[in-house]
């Protein structure tokens, strides 16, 4: 086979379905090849878009997502979303068009060096000839799943699609990651003397699907559970133990129950979504993950690294048969978080918004959220059955992120309502996909929160006494007409307004943007401005 074809074929083999990007002359025969063994090429409008697809592709089926990009700026376009990637833990391959080895160090039209480029943004780079295909190919899967998962990137000389592969014999078998996870004396020690144990969870957890086991452990041993904000929904927000997530909206309540704890057990929580010494009280601390994770000087902390499979009912083991946690305390957090959602707001607040959202959206649908004030409160009140259903970008934090992962939500998961949040500044940023949305029938609700201001910005000038500058976005109307880019625009100035846009949204069979002018003052009031 040429090398375009070998490559089609493997990525086809390991379950790729989809490649998204934006192509260049030397893309042509991959793509050829793509359509010969049935991989649809989804052009975007932005390489970085690309990057936020393959992200979300990788997140939502266990099998990395594919982007493309050509030369120089589509490299450089592409690394941001490919950043989302990696400090969102998501497995993908990243693949760029370079100039041939030969000329790699000549003065060339847009010519740079993408391994160089890509080495801080991926957890490897190399290229790709006829002679290393095979080894390629294997190695970069077998990195892209291992834990954490994460992006690799392979460049593709220009020169090299039409040649023949001459590689050695290819695995085609991953083997799944496992590594037992042992518990020392003194980490036993620690849970035996612990008499109001606090545990957190995070992104490792939900990705390892933690929940289930983590429900059993709590009903033997009650104690408040906090979660950051990619694993919401990995146990149920009605278990009497969940407290609430980290770093969103009013998440200050959580303070009580975090300086009543004596001893901190953390399972699979990354530092990449919010670090340690931002809450972690005098207490010892046991760590334990997929990874070993850089810890700030000082901390009592005990680090565990292996499989998560099975550490709630062997911490279950260790601990004293009865704890001393008073849970009404856990309940009065829990209330006191949530008590926006039951106040009766006069004007059109997004938490009036999100109220109505969660009752439009049904438990098997798909929320995607952009970066902006508008995260904070979702990420706190919106209430998700299960990991995945809402998706959203903290480890990277990348504004514009919604609108694309929303179209990749969709593409791989059809059957299942998908509605994309995000607020004007993030629209801004990625307009351009409504365009892919429209040209691949892509059946997908977006709200745009327009209050005409970088609101989360402003907030934190507010905060330090800074005059408000440089966030103003327009004044009036956004849109100002009943269609943008061709897709329907629906106007909801207050709730009324917003469940009749709902209803007539639901029954259009393409994209369509709803337009929710929103009044911001609720942010003030509930998110807590770091």
């Amino acid at each position: 086979m040429t090398v375009a074809q070998f490559l089609a074929t493997e990525l086809h083999r390991r379950g790729v379905r989809y490649v998204f990007g934006i192509p260049g002359g030397p893309s042509i025969p991959y793509l050829d090849e793509f359509k010969r063994v049935g991989i649809e090429f989804i052009l975007t409008s932005s390489e970085t878009a690309a990057g936020v697809m393959a992200d979300v592709t990788g997140r939502l089926t266990g099998i990395p997502g594919v982007c493309h990009a050509t030369y120089g700026p589509g490299a450089t376009n592409l690394a941001t979303g490919v950043g989302g990637a990696l400090l969102d833990r998501s497995p993908m391959i990243a693949l760029t068009t370079e100039v041939p080895v030969k000329m790699r160090q000549r003065t060339i039209q847009m010519n740079i060096d993408h391994q160089m480029l890509f080495e801080p943004v991926t957890k490897a780079t190399s290229v790709m000839h006829r002679k290393n295909a095979g080894d390629i190919i294997n190695d970069a899967f077998d990195l892209a799943l291992a834990e954490q998962p994460g992006p690799v990137h392979i460049g593709l000389p220009d020169d090299i699609s039409a040649k023949q592969v001459s590689s050695g014999v290819i695995n085609y078998d991953t083997e799944e990651w496992d590594q037992e996870t042992n518990f020392d004396s003194e980490t036993a020690t620690l849970l035996e003397y612990s008499r109001k144990p606090l545990l957190v969870a995070g992104l490792s957890a939900a990705r390892n699907n933690c929940g289930a086991e983590i429900e059993l452990f709590l009903k033997d041993n009650p104690m408040p559970v906090i979660i950051t904000p990619m694993a919401k929904g990995l146990i149920s927000e009605d278990n009497p133990c969940f407290a609430g997530v980290f770093f969103h909206a009013l998440s200050d309540r959580l303070k009580p129950l975090i300086e009543e704890c004596d001893l901190v057990i953390s399972l699979g929580y990354d530092p990449v979504e919010y670090n340690y010494e931002k809450w972690l009280p005098d207490v010892p601390l046991i760590h334990i993950n997929t990874t070993i994770s850089d810890m700030p000087a000082g901390l009592m902390v005990k680090q565990i690294k292996g499989s998560l499979a099975g550490i709630p009912e062997i911490i279950s083991t260790m601990l004293p048969e009865t704890l001393e946690w008073d849970m009404t305390m856990v309940k009065t957090v829990r209330n006191e978080i949530t008590r926006p959602l039951r106040k009766r707001y006069t004007s059109f607040s997004p938490v009036t918004l999100l109220k109505t959202l969660r009752n439009f959206l049904p438990p098997e649908g798909i929320l995607t959220l952009d970066v902006g004030s508008h995260i904070h409160l979702f990420g706190q009140l919106w209430r998700a059955p299960a990991t995945g259903k809402l998706l959203m970008t903290n480890g990277w934090s990348s504004m514009g992120f919604s609108i694309p992962a929303g179209i990749a939500a969709k593409l791989n998961f059809p059957e299942l309502p998908v509605v994309s949040v995000t607020g004007d500044g993030g629209f801004l940023m990625v307009a351009g996909e409504i365009m892919t949305a429209r040209r691949y029938g892509i059946r997908i609700i977006i709200i745009v929160l327009t209050d005409g201001e970088m609101n989360l910005i402003k907030l934190k000038q507010q905060q330090r006494n800074v005059e408000s500058y440089g966030v103003d976005l327009f004044e009036g109307d956004l849109f100002g007409a009943d269609t943008f880019l061709g897709v329907p625009v629906l106007r909801a100035t207050d709730n009324k307004s917003f469940i009749k846009a709902l209803k007539k949204a639901s029954g259009i069979e393409g994209p369509v943007i709803i337009d929710a002018a929103i009044d911001k003052s609720a942010y003030a009031d509930t998110i807590v401005v770091s």
